[in-house]
């Protein structure tokens, strides 16, 4: 598999620094992409339809909320990725994380369906990483109004992922 180096430290704004924290610095993202998507199907295919719906506390979301929540932002990142490598210099916008959640309809869903959707969303994320140049990985665009390249937005998709997984084993199941 192609390598592929995180990005440097002084140029990731603040908010990305705890997710890029997450990511091993071994060049191996996409095998770490790839491996993160087994253990997330084998934790959730594990947990029962009451553990899939549990809130660790009011206002929060559930598992399968989480696991939308994962595919939603696999999208709108895998775009910026797309649009930023290609040399477009539009700053992205955000979104509202908790909009899409209250309107994903997640604890509606079966868990095997939401898993399809996140296996399917993170294949083609790695498909399309695999055609990237280092060329295109370096250059620099604006979205959600901070200056960054796409090397660190393929990176954060890693470091978002293991951030979630890391809460759902946490606090979802931790058991005292």
């Amino acid at each position: 598999m192609k390598t592929i180096a995180k990005p440097n430290e002084e140029i990731t704004p603040a908010f990305y620094k705890p997710y890029m924290a997450k990511v091993p610095n071994d060049g191996n993202l996409l095998q770490h992409l790839a491996d993160i998507m087994a253990e997330t199907e084998k934790l959730a295919l594990s947990l029962t339809e009451e553990q899939l719906l549990h809130r660790y506390a009011a206002g929060k979301w559930s598992i399968k909320d989480v696991l939308v929540h994962l595919s939603d932002c696999e999208r709108i990142l895998t775009y910026r990725v797309t649009r930023i490598a290609r040399n477009d210099k539009t700053d992205l916008p955000g979104f509202d994380e908790e909009l899409f959640a209250s309107n994903a309809n997640a604890d509606q869903r079966d868990v095997n369906n939401i898993l399809k959707e996140l296996i399917t969303a993170r294949a083609a994320t790695i498909l399309f990483i695999e055609t990237l140049s280092d060329e295109a990985m370096d250059r620099a665009g604006t979205a959600n109004g901070y200056p960054m390249p796409a090397r660190l937005l393929v990176n954060h998709i890693y470091g978002h992922h293991r951030h979630h997984l890391d809460i759902i084993y946490d606090r979802y199941l931790k058991t005292e």
